[in-house]
């Protein structure tokens, strides 16, 4: 009897438990449509899920109620589980035409205050028949949006924005295809695309609502202009399912197809200028947060081995956007064109990674030279302030091979100082020299006065001019900085040509590498920063240049067909296609260019 006694108990309280669990409180307003004619009517309905009191109306304004409030309660018993419902609605007609919104409307449940979200409705020219049921065009708009999320409208100038662009879906319909109409360009910014690899419905909030939606384009960009920028519309052709009243033999419903074109709608970014208050001499254009070091692969070496000085930025920022600080050194060390390197990843939160350039040192004589600290300057947008790196200085030992001229004589006379003693004159002191002497004539050699002897006495001579010419010449290519930098861009260009011609078949490294190459190729030849880099401004010093309209239509259009051939399909033969475009564009843009 106890036993029995104690089994009822827990069950009782079991079933407490389970009843006692709250179920959340909604309290939501759904309109009829949100598009009518101004001779139709509307009905408004405000619903909650839980019983209460105090209801308060919005204001209605813009319209006049016809009927209501209406009120419907209903209870009902779903597997053992309460379900409630209680609702306030109303029957409207406009007043006139226009865009309004139907206020939030109050009540109080459980003594805490609940309110609705506002509806907006537009009120348009009469229809023919107002009691007609909306269209499936209708409810198309109503229930289909695209929409255009922008990670920061004011940005800094370089500094990294992110748009998703998304798809919302009311679960009200079902979406069978869809097509991209006009996909946007990005004047005015570095653009890369972050590949959407399937497309995954996932829930949320639209408006207030639940939608379904769809990613289906992630870009980053990187703006390089101040200023009110324009991001055009991205537009999809859209095949939409949509539910009629009519029903098949077996109870399911029937849908109607219509197609429709949605747009995400014009964006604009409005770009802060960096400041020039605190702006460090050596500012090159860095935003971002970074780190920066020099590093040398050894501090111990001979004459005439190498070494290796890296210069390297890392971190999170514009990193393919900025050129590093140089390397300064002695000018008695042999310096070779810096090797530029790079390891960066672009995801919804911009460029990461590091990079850097290796210059290769070859030492010619023995001693110590120092490599005094290098300065890196960046603006980090998150302080809002400008910072400078400095590199520790460090110390090139080379303890074995010839010594310069300078460093022989400057030992010489610190030798000389150490060991010079006063010498005391003894008169035999010069006995062990042999005063008697047997001289003869030696046979003369046969080298003195020979064909071979000439041409040694001569090639000096003439050597010296040709040295002299050669002086002249590698000093003037160590001094033009422009003419280097010019065929340092021009190999990288031929670099990544090649590149893009192994990739043929792998569209995004293809697209990806040619596009560099055009890039790199209009630095060396523009001698273009990376601010200044804008299709507009191309075009213009094109022109200017005595290049042809035609060809610098010609490079505009391959640079859009790189930005549009990331998220569109391309073959190879248009891959084989493009490539041969910009072999010839380049070869024709040298021919005409005038500098």
């Amino acid at each position: 009897m106890k036993i029995k006694f104690l089994i009822l108990t827990f069950f009782i309280c079991f079933s407490g438990v389970l009843f006692s669990q709250e179920e959340e409180v909604q309290f939501e307003a759904n309109a009829s449509k949100k598009k009518l004619g101004v001779n139709e009517r509307l009905r408004v309905e405000f619903s909650m899920n839980k019983d209460g009191d105090n209801f308060v109306p919005p204001s209605f304004e813009g319209f006049r109620v016809l009927m209501g409030p209406n009120q419907s309660v209903s209870h009902s018993w779903v597997n053992g589980k309460r379900s409630f419902s209680k609702s306030y609605s109303y029957v409207l007609t406009p007043l006139s035409k226009g865009n309004f919104t139907i206020q939030q409307a109050k009540v109080e449940i459980e003594g805490n205050t609940y309110k609705t979200t506002p509806i907006k409705i537009e009120v348009t020219e009469a229809v023919n028949d107002p009691n007609a049921p909306p269209s499936a065009d209708d409810i198309a708009d109503d229930n289909l949006h695209l929409v255009a999320e922008v990670s920061n409208g004011s940005p800094y100038l370089n500094e990294a924005v992110s748009v998703v662009y998304k798809l919302y879906v009311s679960p009200s319909i079902n979406v069978s295809n869809f097509l991209p109409k006009a996909n946007p360009t990005y004047n005015n910014f570095w653009s890369q695309d972050i590949k959407v690899t399937r497309f995954q419905v996932e829930n949320g909030l639209y408006e207030g609502k639940q939608y379904r939606y769809v990613v289906l384009k992630r870009v980053v960009l990187y703006p390089q202009k101040t200023g009110s920028l324009e991001i055009e519309p991205l537009s999809l052709d859209v095949t939409v399912d949509v539910p009629t009243n009519r029903r098949d033999v077996f109870g399911g419903r029937l849908f109607t197809q219509t197609n429709k074109t949605v747009t995400a709608g014009q964006r604009i970014i409005k770009v802060k200028p960096l400041p020039e208050a605190g702006k460090p001499a050596g500012f090159t254009g860095a935003v971002g947060q970074f780190d920066f070091d020099v590093i040398t692969s050894k501090s111990d070496l001979k004459a005439n081995e190498s070494l290796t000085a890296k210069i390297q930025v890392t971190g999170k920022g514009n990193l393919k956007l900025f050129n590093l600080p140089k390397l300064t050194l002695p000018s008695s060390l042999e310096v070779y064109e810096p090797e530029h390197e790079e390891n960066v990843s672009t995801n919804l939160s911009g460029m990461s990674g590091k990079i850097s350039d290796n210059y290769t040192i070859v030492p010619q004589f023995k001693g110590k030279y120092p490599i005094p600290g290098v300065a890196f300057s960046y603006f980090d947008p998150k302080e809002e302030k400008y910072k400078t790196v400095t590199s520790q200085q460090s110390l090139i030992n080379v303890y074995e091979g010839p010594s310069s001229a300078a460093v022989a004589n400057e030992a010489t006379r610190d030798s000389d100082a150490i060991n010079k003693q006063p010498i005391a004159t003894l008169g035999d002191q010069f006995r062990f020299i042999k005063l008697d002497t047997n001289l003869y004539a030696k046979e003369a050699s046969v080298f003195f006065g020979s064909i071979l002897y000439y041409i040694l006495l001569l090639v000096p001579l003439l050597l010296i001019p040709i040295a002299i010419l050669i002086g002249k010449k590698r000093a003037a290519m160590a001094g033009d900085v422009v003419g280097n930098r010019v065929r340092k861009a021009n190999k990288l260009a031929k670099k990544y040509l090649s590149e893009a011609k192994r990739n043929l078949g792998n569209k995004e490294a293809f697209y990806e590498s040619l596009e560099r190459a055009l890039h790199n190729y209009l630095r060396a030849k523009l001698k273009l920063v990376t601010s200044e880099f804008s299709k507009e401004k191309i075009s213009e010093l094109l022109l200017s240049k005595n290049v042809e309209k035609q060809g610098v239509d010609n490079f505009i259009a391959l640079l859009k067909s790189c930005e549009l051939a990331r998220y569109s399909p391309s073959t190879t033969a248009e891959m084989q296609s493009d490539y041969n475009k910009a072999a010839e564009v380049i070869s024709l843009i040298d021919k005409q260019f005038k500098s």
